[in-house]
């Protein structure tokens, strides 16, 4: 940990955003970042970054472009568009109704643990479903989080994560579906899992859910599980 540890973690609101442009706006906060750090000018920043996106497939950079399983014609009619990532696991899909958070932090100032902070997230979002009276948890050996893990052949994905870090900087995130279309998973293998089906807060529930309200029990269970600061400066929620 950071000699001089900042938790404090400023949240930004991105709203209904092209993938690219949060992909560029969170690799620029990565960035600076990491200049602090390599200029040892502690301590350094945290962010946490909620957005939606426009219809999208993106791939980490380990997956396989095979398990994409439609052409850029029919990308284009059913107006999505395609990246290939330079964060971890497979494909997955992002769109309306969809909640991502990007949290691009420091783990210097929290704890040095990959496998620590990939569980932490998923803590986060089990929480924030518990709230809203779902019951979740860990597939072993499978990142995300999952209804009735348990039970194989009910076990349904409802939150997918996949990340990248460097110097202990962290960029990606995680993706809630809460009112998400799901057909568009139709189009993928979703992180290259082909026996499980994919969920949402709307589909669990048989109604819509308030996205906004989602997102800031949300931000509080992130607080609450990484200790983090509030700032007097936050954008949004």
């Amino acid at each position: 940990m950071n000699e001089i540890a900042n938790k404090q973690t400023k949240v930004i609101d991105l709203g209904l955003i092209n993938y690219q442009e949060a992909w560029d706006y969170q690799t620029g906060l990565f960035n600076e970042i990491l200049a602090i750090k390599k200029s040892g000018d502690l301590p350094t920043p945290n962010y946490l970054l909620f957005c939606e996106h426009r219809h999208v497939y993106t791939l980490g950079k380990t997956g396989d472009k095979k398990n994409l399983l439609v052409n850029e014609d029919q990308l284009k009619k059913i107006d999505a568009s395609y990246y290939q990532t330079n964060r971890g696991g497979d494909i997955t899909y992002h769109g309306p109704g969809q909640l991502v958070v990007y949290p691009v932090l420091d783990l210097e100032n929290f704890f040095t643990d990959i496998h620590r902070y990939m569980r932490s997230l998923e803590e986060a979002v089990i929480q924030t479903l518990e709230t809203f009276n779902i019951q979740a948890g860990r597939l072993q050996g499978i990142t995300g989080v999952w209804i009735d893990p348990l039970n194989a052949q009910k076990a349904r994905k409802i939150c997918a994560l996949g990340v990248k870090t460097s110097r202990w900087v962290t960029l990606h995130g995680l993706a809630l579906n809460v009112n998400t279309n799901l057909d568009y998973f139709n189009n993928i293998i979703p992180c290259a899992i082909d026996d499980k089906a994919v969920t949402s807060m709307q589909k669990e529930l048989a109604k819509a859910q308030d996205i906004k309200k989602v997102g800031d029990v949300l931000l509080e269970k992130l607080y609450s599980v990484f200790e983090m600061e509030n700032t007097k400066d936050e954008e949004g929620h």
